[in-house]
């Protein structure tokens, strides 16, 4: 089996549309409260977490929050039964919508005109409340199932799925201000670059209707740029010969030492982090997402030709020609590889889930979606809503410290960055321990 290093060194992965890269072109903004109504894709809290840990990390003082009340099986009819349920308690401010899976039917091509019609009556019924409740709704399409069946192309076994996300278009464009997404073409075109360099590659995950990490990293990545997500991490750029901070962008630096053995070392605090799901990394060959959606930028000018490591925090993550460093090399994938960014952005995937799965376990499907009680116990209806009630205003009395922890694994600390020639690298590692 071929390492992903090969891979990634081989392959050509597909780069998807260019997407903004400042923060004004981002739909999200500060203090916004987002609930993500969906089927079992979005239950699966996969693209729906990716999706929150980058917007979070990306503005990690911003104070989004996020609730996801997907539930398989549901349809949009369903998802606009439940909404004063579902929707309104959080109080959003933008609520994203993605149905369509199990109203086309899944997979095939048999048009049932009526699907379509509760489709679209559905979707509107969303859309009704959401303007009566002030809530910003951006229109999600299904992405694209991933048939098991040879073929160059997927989009021949996925045409109803194809006509459904043309249905969702129409309805954003009727309704105003709200925002169209399509997953499902962008999707298409990776799944089916794959298939065209090998017929037998699989590259979703999961099963063919419900992505695996690397489908859905793909589906969070395309929704994102949908909503203007921006690129840039942090930039900065060193000039060796002058000694002197050139530029830096989303970032405060300071401290900037330059050695005559051609070392460089300073410290930086950067305003965000790069963010890539780890168990999504198959997906990489074929679109490079990581570094696409992570722009970590170090320039350093005018050092001598060479290779160089490069340390964050005192720990190695990677190395790079002068050359290379010259043009401006991207460390999303090194900082997430290992040092205190990797170790911080684990505290921010532990604390997101964390809330995620308190919410879904303990309340939305502990409490809201909780079967009934057997006759025996002579419980009424309204008994029972009124203990569920009860229960749900407990329960969510607990979501602030859950959120706060959040905010706390978002505090972001400065870092010292190392540029060393590998030699003086090395040497630097034979240096004798102190004797204490």
């Amino acid at each position: 089996m071929k390492s992903l290093a090969w891979c990634l060194a081989t392959a050509a992965p597909l780069i998807l549309t260019p997407i903004p890269t400042f923060a004004a072109d981002f739909f999200l903004k500060k203090n916004d409260k987002v609930v993500m109504i969906g089927d079992s894709i979005t239950e699966q809290h996969l693209h729906s977490t990716y999706l929150e840990c980058w917007a979070l990390t990306r503005f990690p003082q911003q104070n989004l929050q996020f609730i996801n009340v997907g539930i398989g099986g549901d349809t949009a009819p369903g998802g606009r039964n439940r909404f004063q349920r579902d929707v309104l308690p959080y109080a959003p401010t933008i609520l994203t919508v993605n149905f369509g899976m199990n109203d086309a039917g899944g997979p095939g091509n048999q048009w049932v005109e009526e699907r379509f019609k509760n489709y679209r009556t559905g979707l509107q019924g969303i859309a009704d409340q959401s303007k009566s409740a002030n809530i910003r709704v951006v229109w999600f399409t299904p992405q694209p199932v991933e048939i098991a069946a040879a073929g160059p192309s997927i989009l021949p076994d996925n045409l109803n799925l194809e006509k459904f996300s043309a249905g969702v278009k129409e309805i954003a464009a009727s309704n105003g201000d709200a925002l169209f997404v399509d997953q499902f073409h962008p999707f298409a075109a990776v799944v089916d670059k794959a298939r065209q360099a090998n017929p037998q590659n699989r590259i979703g995950g999961g099963d063919p209707v419900h992505p695996g990490p690397p489908g859905q990293a793909l589906m969070a990545a395309t929704l994102l740029r949908g909503l203007g997500f921006p690129t840039l991490v942090a930039a900065t750029e060193i000039d060796f010969p002058t000694k002197k901070i050139v530029a830096h962008q989303s970032c405060q630096v300071d401290g900037l030492v330059v050695s005559p053995d051609g070392k460089v070392e300073f410290n930086q605090l950067d305003q965000s982090l790069p963010f890539f799901p780890e168990e999504a990394k198959s997906i990489l060959p074929w679109v490079s997402l990581l570094d696409e959606m992570n722009d970590y930028r170090l320039k350093v000018t005018g050092l001598k030709p060479g290779q160089f490591e490069v340390r964050l925090g005192g720990v190695k993550v990677g190395e790079y020609s002068a050359a290379a460093l010259q043009t401006g090399v991207n460390l999303a994938a090194a900082a997430l590889s290992k040092g205190p960014i990797a170790e911080q952005i684990k505290s921010v995937w532990t604390a997101v889930k964390n809330k995620n799965q308190y919410f879904h376990d303990k309340i939305f499907a502990g409490v809201l979606r909780a079967g009934g009680v057997p006759d025996f116990l002579e419980i009424t209806p309204a008994m029972l809503e009124e203990k569920r009630q009860a229960a749900f205003k407990q329960r969510m009395e607990k979501m602030p410290d859950l959120y706060e922890a959040i905010k706390t694994s978002l505090i972001i600390s400065p870092h010292h960055v190392e540029i060393l020639p590998i030699q003086s690298a090395a040497d630097s590692s034979k240096l004798p321990s102190p004797i204490l």
